[in-house]
């Protein structure tokens, strides 16, 4: 009886429940820390740059708590909706640590214009060289630098030029990681299956044609677009410029958020475009394996009958 009771005691105390539970703190401590960090990110030129506006700050506290919101219900839901790679870091870690670093750098070298200490003079020198090494005719930071208005400062352009040679560094070191990680480091594959539901919620396997064939025409497609947005953005802009002001130098935010958008977005893509041909090289060389193993097996049937 005394052992039956322990068995039925020791039963209740199994592993699984207790795990189960530290699952779902886990999960939800990980999206809680994820929609901080993309709400500080969101709220830190408003909180480097002096002199801000309160509705400008009240605007930028709203935006901030509405995408850490949103970044925390995607991360804490079992199912994916709209962020892709979700279980496949670190590839949106690499574009957040991106973005977040361009936005702390930028924000750092405006606050320097009136506020300047070692940290800020040391981004700016770096950002100088940078700029000044890559604003060569029809380079992307010349074309940035055109897009302003004929009568801005010069100091302004000054600092548009550093600090579009800081957002350029910044974008270009995250794709060069990422590609190390895909051919170097084999990822996804070494962190085991790789779900394309999960990973992939807005594409649809059955949406018609071969799925290799999407997959790689989409690659090519995010690819090409991401070399060109450099070129093409500040074109646009400029041919808009009657309509509406390009970079307004009066709002450092604006600055901020236009150049980090700039910068990021073409790197975003190129960085998902080398993803999703890294998706289909892995579905091709499975069916590789697979029509090679059933040939094996059809011609092993054939020597035994």
């Amino acid at each position: 009886m005394g052992a039956t009771s322990w068995n039925k005691l020791a039963a209740t105390y199994r592993g699984w429940p207790v795990w189960k539970g530290r699952n779902v703190i886990g999960r939800m401590t990980g999206a809680a820390v994820r929609g901080l960090l993309v709400a500080l990110s969101i709220a830190t030129p408003a909180l480097l740059l002096p002199g801000i506006a309160a509705d400008s700050s009240q605007i930028t506290v709203l935006v901030a708590l509405l995408a850490g919101f949103l970044t925390f219900t995607e991360y804490n839901s079992n199912f994916p909706s709209i962020v892709e790679f979700r279980d496949a870091p670190p590839f949106n870690r690499l574009r957040f640590t991106s973005l977040f670093l361009t936005v702390l750098s930028l924000s750092a070298i405006l606050r320097g214009l009136t506020e300047p200490s070692t940290v800020t003079t040391a981004l700016t020198s770096i950002g100088t060289i940078l700029g000044n090494a890559v604003d060569f005719p029809y380079s992307p930071v010349r074309l940035v630098v055109v897009m302003l208005p004929a009568d801005t400062d010069s100091q302004i352009v000054s600092i548009v030029r550093t600090s579009a040679g800081i957002a350029y560094l910044s974008s270009l070191a995250a794709m060069v990681a990422f590609f190390v990680l895909v051919r170097v480091m084999g990822w996804p594959a070494r962190r085991g299956a790789f779900n394309v539901w999960v990973n992939l919620p807005l594409f649809d396997p059955t949406a018609g044609g071969d799925v290799l064939e999407r997959l790689q025409r989409d690659a090519r497609v995010n690819i090409t677009l991401g070399f060109l947005l450099p070129f093409i953005i500040p074109a646009v802009v400029k041919a808009g410029s009657d309509l509406i002001d390009p970079i307004s130098t009066e709002n450092l935010q604006t600055i901020i958020w236009t150049l980090t958008a700039w910068a990021f977005l073409p790197a975003s893509m190129i960085m998902r475009g080398i993803a999703m041909a890294r998706v289909a090289e892995m579905i091709e060389d499975k069916r590789r394996r697979t029509y090679a193993n059933a040939e094996a097996e059809a011609e092993g049937s054939m020597q035994t009958a």
